[in-house]
């Protein structure tokens, strides 16, 4: 059994540390104290959890499966910590730190713009990293801390992580602006048949989040080409000649033209999500609230 009487804080720092940053070296440099001081540490907290923790691997240190166990309590203990330390009247001026959101490319470009400049705004010394949305690890980088935010589609959050409602979002059916007439008028068979480029930012396959719906139609698509993000399509549709389904909200676009069809995709949910241990903060309080206040509920 761990004897819990014997941890500190300090210990729990660096715990918190090299299940961030799998290295002794960086740990020490991140706590701004020796490598000799993590192993004194890091001896001290095996005896406490009778445990390992950490395996020397190849390219720094591995946590064993009770240091993956404890790395979400860690983190909820030292955020309740720094919780102690925080002015009873919250003020986003005073704010420091870094703040991390994972963000697709679709909210890179729709979502973030807006959010950051409220941000600066109110709070011009808190530090923001934005890091490119990872589906299949998100919560375990939600879990460590390193993801404070995450801006999607519902079907990419786990089921355990709370979540907000942004706004309703549907895909419409673009093609360049010299080729759109060819394709106004047509039926949704026709519409199908056509060549078309997908995104998939998660994984390259050639399948499209419109496939379910034209196949519900009895209609398969003509997919011959996919992209790995939102930037490169506009100049690939316009270059091929092909159609797309791109998110309403990336229109107006100079290059692109929508293609009115005969009837309508079902919309989708944008959504804004996090870990449990969020769920107190002052911080994730005001900044969800700017959320809010960006995308008003009817």
């Amino acid at each position: 059994m761990a004897d819990i009487s014997k941890l500190e804080i300090k210990q729990l720092k660096v715990l918190a540390a090299l299940l961030q940053l799998h290295s002794l070296t960086k740990a020490a440099v991140k706590l701004g104290i020796t490598q000799q001081a993590v192993s004194e540490q890091l001896k001290k907290l095996r005896d406490i959890f009778q445990d390992r923790l950490f395996i020397r691997g190849s390219h720094g240190v591995v946590p064993t499966p009770k240091a993956q166990e404890l790395a979400p309590k860690i983190q909820q203990i030292l955020m309740a910590i720094g919780e102690l330390t925080e002015l009873a009247e919250f003020d986003p001026q005073r704010l420091n730190g870094v703040y991390k959101i994972s963000a697709s490319d679709y909210a890179m470009r729709v979502i973030l713009p807006s959010l950051l400049v409220q941000i600066r705004q109110h709070a011009p010394h808190l530090k923001i990293i934005i890091r490119r949305f990872e589906s299949d690890n998100l919560m375990q980088l939600m879990a460590t801390g390193e993801i404070d935010l995450a801006l999607t589609f519902p079907a990419f959050i786990p089921i355990t992580c709370p979540s907000m409602l942004l706004y309703e979002e549907r895909h419409v059916c673009v093609a360049a602006k010299a080729v759109a007439s060819e394709y106004q008028g047509l039926s949704l068979k026709e519409i199908a048949a056509a060549p078309q480029l997908v995104i998939s930012p998660s994984r390259a396959t050639l399948k499209g989040s419109a496939d379910e719906w034209f196949a519900a139609k009895g209609f398969q698509r003509n997919i011959i080409m996919s992209l790995p993000s939102f930037s490169a399509a506009p100049d690939c549709i316009e270059a091929m000649g092909v159609l797309a389904f791109l998110p309403s909200r990336m229109l107006p676009n100079d290059k692109l033209v929508e293609v009115v069809l005969p009837e309508p995709l079902p919309s989708f949910e944008v959504v804004a999500a996090w870990h449990q241990r969020s769920n107190q903060t002052q911080i994730h309080q005001w900044i969800t609230g700017l959320l809010r206040e960006l995308y008003p509920q009817k």
